[in-house]
Formats: structure tokens, C-alpha cells, sequence
């Protein structure tokens, strides 16, 4: 009987830098939200430009819902 061996190779751990430990993520949020919200002005042109007739949106993030991703 044969045995093939396959080469394992570790995979190195690379320490997480200062920057990625404060990396901010943010939520995709639909107009809905926004108009219930009204608080930042990226969402209000984001809810005028929902607005219009035929306006097909993918969301946009959310600057009050950020937060650390490696908390």
C-alpha cells in the first residue's frame, strides 16, 4: 500500500495591530430607518434621494450604529 504525505504547513498567527483593533464597522441601513431617524445629514440625502420616483437603493451605512470590531 502507498501512503501519500501532503506537505502541512502552519498557518502564522499575525497579531492583530492597533488599527485593525479599532476598526470601526458600520450597519446598512434602508431609508425606513432614516426617515424615523433624521439625525445625521448622510441619511437625510440618502431619504431625498429615496424620494424620488423610480429611486432604487441599496442602503447606506450607518454612522450611529458603529462599533470596534475586535472588541
Amino acid at each position: 500500500m502507498k501512503t501519500v504525505s501532503k506537505a502541512k504547513t502552519a498557518k502564522k498567527k499575525v497579531p492583530a495591530s492597533s488599527i485593525d483593533k479599532t476598526k470601526f464597522n458600520m450597519k446598512v441601513v434602508t431609508s425606513d430607518v432614516c426617515a424615523r431617524c433624521r439625525k445625521c445629514e448622510r441619511g437625510l440625502r440618502y431619504l431625498e434621494k429615496m424620494s424620488q420616483p423610480g429611486a432604487v437603493g441599496n442602503g447606506i451605512p450607518c454612522i450611529l450604529t458603529k462599533g470596534k470590531a475586535y472588541a
